[in-house]
C-alpha cells in the first residue's frame, strides 16, 4: 500500500535513498562538495558526512567546501530552515535535492531564503534503493535543487537543468576516474 505521497517503500528504508552517483558528480563539479549533511556510511557521497546519530538538525555543518543535502523526504521543513542558517554560518553554498512539489509549506519557506531553485527537467531521478543498492525507476515526483549561496542577497531565481545532461556529465567523470 502506498502512503499519502504515493510511495511504496518499506518504512525502514523510506528515508535512506541515495542520490545516483552520476548526478551527484555533475553537481560536485559545479559546487565542490565537502560535506554530506544527511547521510550514513552506506549512502554518503562525500568523505565527510553527518549521520542520524550526529543529529544534523542540531549540530553545526562545519565544512571547508560546499554542502550537499538529500534530506529525508518525510519531513523536509526543518532541513530547509537549517540549511538557511548553516549557509550564513559556514559561509558555504548548500545544495539540497528535494521533490519538485511547489504546493507544500517547505517550498514556500525555502523561497524566502534560497538564491536559486533549479528544476530538474527531462525525467525523474531513479534513486538508489538502500536495501538493494540498485536504482529504482518510477519515482512518483520530479526533483529540484534548492541552492543557498552565502555571499549574495537571495535572488530567488528559477532555472532548469536536464536530468540526462547532468547524468552524462557525471558518467564522463566516472570514466575519467575508472
Amino acid at each position: 500500500m502506498s502512503d499519502f505521497g504515493g510511495s511504496n517503500t518499506p518504512p525502514e528504508l523510506k528515508n535512506l535513498w541515495q542520490t545516483p552517483l552520476p548526478l551527484f558528480l555533475a553537481l560536485d563539479l559545479e559546487f565542490g562538495f565537502y560535506l554530506d549533511a544527511a547521510a550514513n556510511a552506506q549512502n554518503t557521497l562525500c568523505a565527510h558526512y553527518l549521520t542520524e546519530r550526529d543529529n544534523a538538525l542540531e549540530c553545526d555543518w562545519a565544512s571547508y567546501g560546499s554542502i550537499w543535502c538529500n534530506p529525508p523526504y518525510s519531513d523536509i521543513s526543518p532541513w530547509v530552515e537549517k540549511a538557511a542558517i548553516e549557509c550564513r554560518k559556514q559561509r558555504q553554498s548548500i545544495v539540497m535535492l528535494v521533490p519538485a512539489d511547489t504546493a507544500v509549506g517547505w517550498f514556500k519557506l525555502a523561497t524566502e531564503t534560497v538564491d536559486e531553485v533549479r528544476l530538474i527537467t527531462g525525467g525523474r531521478i531513479s534513486f538508489i534503493n538502500a536495501g538493494t543498492q540498485k536504482p529504482v525507476n518510477g519515482n512518483n515526483k520530479g526533483s529540484l535543487l534548492l541552492i543557498w549561496r552565502p555571499f549574495t542577497t537571495p535572488r530567488r531565481i528559477i532555472t532548469t537543468v536536464d536530468r540526462d545532461y547532468l547524468t552524462s556529465i557525471g558518467n564522463e567523470q566516472i570514466r575519467k576516474i575508472a
